[in-house]
Formats: C-alpha cells, structure tokens, sequence
C-alpha cells in the first residue's frame, strides 16, 4: 500500500506529473472480434448433455468439448465460484488471468475471453451471455466476475490466521477437484491449479489505500453466466467457503449454497467458426 502520509515532500513539479494523461497498454481494436450473433444463433437448437452440481464449500471437475457451451449458475442462495480452466488434452495450457486482465480489463463480461497461457496465448472460453452485465461499476468502484482475486488459499490463510489450518479454500478445493479428476497426487494436481475468473464476485479496488476489497455479491438464484469452449476444456468450480463474499472467506461462518454447472451441444456450430489454433510467435526470442 501506498504510504500516508508519504515520508517525502512532493517536488514542485508534483501537478503536472499527476496531470499526465493515461495510456492504453494493450489497444484491443486488431484482435478478431468474437461474432456473438453466430454464437448466439448455434444455441437455438442445442441439447443439454451434461450437469454437474458443486457442492457448497467444495469444487467439482468437468468437461468441456470445442465448440460446445456451458453455464454456471446460481442455486438456492447467492454464492461465488472460483474458476479454473485447462485445455482438455494439455493442462500445462491453462487460464492465464493475468493476460486476460491486460486485454479485456479488470472484471470479464459477454463478449470478452479467457486467454491461454505462455506460449500458447490463444482464446479458450469466450463469455457469449452474463445476465449480471446490467450491475456495471458501482460508486464504490466494485464490479463482478473479476480477474484480479487469486483465489483464497491455505497458505495465505495460515499467515493471517497465526497458523490456522483451514482445508476448505478454493485452492485447495480446485486441487482435490483437479487431483480427483486426473488420477494425480495432490502435490502434483496443485501445481496446474492457477489464478481464477472470480465468478459473480463483486470486488475492486478502494480508491484511498488501493487494497482489494470485496462486497455482497448481486447475484441470485437463476443469474448465470454462459461460455463457449473454443478448444476442448477441463474446468474445476470452487463454491468459494465465503458465500457471497460479504464478510468474509476462508471460514465456516457465512452461509454457503451449491451452483450448477451444465454443459450444452448445439445441432451445429457456430456459423464460420473454427477452433482457434496455437499462437503464431516463432519462440526464437532474438536468437
């Protein structure tokens, strides 16, 4: 955090350093635009094939084949989820959060993507509906589905609880999930256990001390929201031990509720849709 007060004077010149306009790190206008009306359009039709309901303070695994959609929703009670996404047949290409960030902004909403980690760095899941995109940004600055949370963890948990082992963190949900689903030690399984989309959870940053913070999610029974799998998927949803995140996580205080994950084939796919294929840089790097 940014100290206050600072310990130095601000130079004479302090204004004008502010007053410097910002730049857009990463202009998005020439990347290929999704064409949600096709995408849309493929969903008339389509079958539900699969349903996985997450337990409330746990995670579940599922699959995703290219091509396909799936929703998560809310069931019973408002509740968060922590998403991981892996390609089905590689977990080394895996949700790149921080990527996704640059490109797309700090909270995901329809239209946007989930991007593919170094050096595969391609689309994996693009938001084709969010029936939450009315909330926008609040006066407090907060938004939901973000990509800045890491996920809570028992790690961090230990350190801000004087040693506390608490085993129900969507860390160490999704790595039992990953591990359960693959055959893998748990030592191996959360090694592929990466940042996540925060789903439905309401966060920002407060604008006096830049901390992230967190508040009640908007959420309600039957709000969802909808991917299509541009390459085949394993995903694993924590139903995050906060609830929805008004007070606090990492415990078995709040009151938590499952959600529903359920996968659909459309009769056809997408008109002009292909599956997007590996990043086109030559990996030389100068040499």
């Amino acid at each position: 955090m940014k100290r206050n007060p600072a310990e130095h004077a601000p130079p004479a010149d302090a204004g004008a350093r502010r007053a410097v306009g910002p730049v857009i790190c990463y202009p998005v206008e020439t990347l290929p635009a999704p064409d949600l009306a096709a995408y849309r359009a493929a969903r008339e039709a389509w079958r539900k094939t699969g349903e996985v309901l997450v337990p409330a303070r746990d995670a579940a695994s599922f699959t995703v084949p290219a091509g396909h959609f799936f929703r998560i929703t809310s069931v019973e009670g408002p509740q968060v989820g922590d998403l991981n996404l892996w390609n089905a047949n590689n977990l080394a290409e895996r949700f790149y959060s921080g990527k996704t960030r640059a490109l797309h902004g700090t909270h995901l909403s329809t239209g946007d993507r989930m991007w593919t980690s170094h050096p595969h760095l391609r689309p994996m899941a693009t938001i084709t509906d969010d029936t939450l995109d009315w909330y926008g940004f609040d006066g407090f600055g907060g938004a939901v589905h973000d990509v800045i949370g890491t996920r809570c963890d028992p790690y961090t948990h230990n350190l801000l609880s004087h040693g506390g082992q608490y085993h129900h963190c969507c860390h160490s949900n999704l790595t039992r999930a990953l591990a359960d689903a693959r055959g893998l030690p748990l030592a191996e399984a959360e090694g592929y256990v990466h940042d996540v989309l925060n789903v439905f959870m309401c966060t920002g940053f407060t604008r006096s001390t830049g901390q992230y913070f967190m508040k009640a999610s908007p959420v309600r029974p039957g709000d969802y929201l909808e991917f299509f799998a541009e390459i085949d998927l394993l995903g694993a949803l924590s139903a995050c031990p906060g609830g929805d995140c008004s007070s606090e996580h990492s415990s078995d205080a709040a009151a938590c509720y499952p959600m529903l994950v359920e996968i659909f084939a459309p009769k056809a796919p997408p008109a002009g849709w292909a599956p997007p294929p590996l990043n086109g840089y030559d990996q030389s790097h100068g040499r």
